[in-house]
C-alpha cells in the first residue's frame, strides 16, 4: 500500500503528470483512486485520457461533482413520480391494494407468451424471483427502517404503497417488467408518451433502468460526466 507521498511520486515518475508537493491535501480528498483511476479513460480503457498536471484532474472532478449536484434532485423527482405512476395503474388495474392480488391479477406480463415457450418460461420466473426479492426488501426494511413495521407488528397486510417504499428501484424496474400490458399503457398516458412509439408501454422500462444506474452512479459518487457508468 503506497502513501500519499508515494502515490504522487508514483504519478511523476509512471505517468508523467505533474504534481504540485501543495496539492497533497487535494489528492487525499479527491483520493487517488476515485480521481485519477476513475477519470483517467472515457467509457474504454483503450481511451486514454492524456492529462498533464494533476490540476486537470482536480477540474475534471470539479466538473463531475458539480454535475451529480445538478443531477440528483432531478434523478430523485423522477423515482418518485414513476413510482406514483405506476402505483395508480396498479390499483386501477387489480382494484385493490393488496399486494398478493395485485401480483396475481397485474403482475402478469408472463401470459403475453405461448404456455411453455421459453420466453414464457423466462417472464415466468422472472416473477416469481420478484416475489422473493420484494420478501427480502420488506425483511431488510424492517430490520432497518420502520415504514412496514406497523404492519409486520400489527400482523396486517401491507399495502402496495408501502412495498413500494421499500424498493430499490431495480427492484421496482422488475416489478414493472412484469406487469401486464394495460398497466403498462396506463402509465404510458400519464407520462404522455405518444402511442405510435410506446405502443405496449415498455418504454417506461427503459427509463427506469437507465434512472437507476445514473441515480446509484449519483449516490456511489461514481464517475458520471462520460456515461461510462449508464450499461443499460
Amino acid at each position: 500500500m503506497l502513501s500519499i507521498y508515494q502515490l504522487m511520486k508514483y504519478l511523476r515518475n509512471t505517468h508523467h503528470i505533474n504534481v504540485k508537493s501543495s496539492q497533497t491535501q487535494a489528492l487525499r480528498n479527491m483520493g487517488y483512486y476515485h480521481g485519477f483511476k476513475g477519470y483517467r479513460f472515457i467509457r474504454e480503457d483503450t481511451n486514454r485520457v492524456n492529462f498533464s498536471s494533476l490540476d486537470e484532474i482536480i477540474a475534471l472532478n470539479k466538473y463531475d461533482m458539480r454535475l451529480k449536484t445538478v443531477l440528483y434532485p432531478k434523478v430523485m423527482f423522477i423515482e418518485n413520480a414513476l413510482k406514483s405512476y405506476v402505483i395508480e395503474a396498479l390499483l386501477a388495474d387489480s382494484k385493490s391494494e393488496n399486494f398478493d392480488v395485485i401480483y396475481n391479477k397485474s403482475l402478469t406480463a408472463y401470459r403475453n407468451y405461448t404456455p411453455g415457450s421459453r420466453a414464457y418460461k423466462t417472464e415466468y420466473t422472472k416473477r416469481m424471483n420478484l416475489k422473493g426479492k420484494i420478501n427480502a426488501a420488506l425483511v431488510r426494511d424492517y430490520n432497518k427502517r420502520s415504514v412496514v413495521a406497523h404492519f409486520f407488528n400489527n400482523d396486517i397486510t401491507i399495502p402496495v404503497w408501502a412495498i413500494f417504499e421499500t424498493l430499490a428501484l431495480g427492484e421496482f424496474g422488475t416489478l414493472y417488467d412484469c406487469a401486464c400490458t394495460n398497466v403498462k399503457l396506463y402509465v404510458s398516458n400519464i407520462m404522455k408518451l405518444p402511442t405510435n412509439l410506446d405502443s405496449d408501454g415498455m418504454n417506461t422500462k427503459f427509463f427506469i433502468f437507465t434512472v437507476k444506474d445514473l441515480r446509484n452512479a449519483i449516490a456511489h459518487n461514481n464517475v458520471i460526466f462520460d456515461t461510462s457508468v449508464l450499461a443499460y
